[in-house]
């Protein structure tokens, strides 16, 4: 990913209103990110942790996104995040939404996916073990290419409202 300052991260917002980007609050790990090896920039909000962040290069552009984790109670059976295929216990997969972007956005217009709580799915696909006993652990270049590929592909969509 290419090294963004500040600036170039709030300005990458897709579905983002004004409100919104008065709430941002950049993670402190932007200063000092490995941005060449960095898949897509993915971060909770410190003071709302049902608002999360994710800016990602689409089309060679940065593309952030803000999305909205469901607030509910913990569950007792297991999740499947579907950007990082991770399997994760109990609460830490939750339903995911973001509003589209464009006119879809303006009318109110979601799109939403299982994904980890935290949107930790860069760090998790890096995990040398599984992280469940039953999870089926592929090589790890191939989890952090498709990984990359499948949040690309959702910022994609949020953006153009699909």
């Amino acid at each position: 990913m290419q090294e963004l300052t500040a600036t170039q991260i709030r300005d990458s917002f897709a579905n983002a209103d004004e409100r919104d980007l008065e709430i941002l609050e950049l993670p402190l790990e932007h200063i000092v990110a490995d941005w060449y090896h960095l898949d897509f920039l993915a971060w909770q909000d410190r003071s709302d942790k049902s608002r999360c962040y994710v800016v990602a290069e689409v089309d060679g552009e940065p593309v952030g996104i803000v999305l909205r984790a469901l607030q509910k109670p913990a569950r007792a059976y297991n999740g499947i995040c579907n950007i990082c295929r991770t399997m994760q216990p109990g609460n830490q997969v939750t339903m995911i939404s973001a509003r589209k972007g464009g006119e879809a956005g303006r009318r109110g217009d979601s799109i939403g996916t299982y994904m980890c709580a935290d949107v930790s799915c860069h760090q998790n696909v890096r995990l040398a073990l599984p992280l469940a006993p039953n999870e089926y652990r592929a090589d790890v270049d191939f989890r952090i290419d498709n990984t990359a590929r499948r949040m690309r592909e959702f910022v994609r969509r949020v953006r153009d409202g699909d």
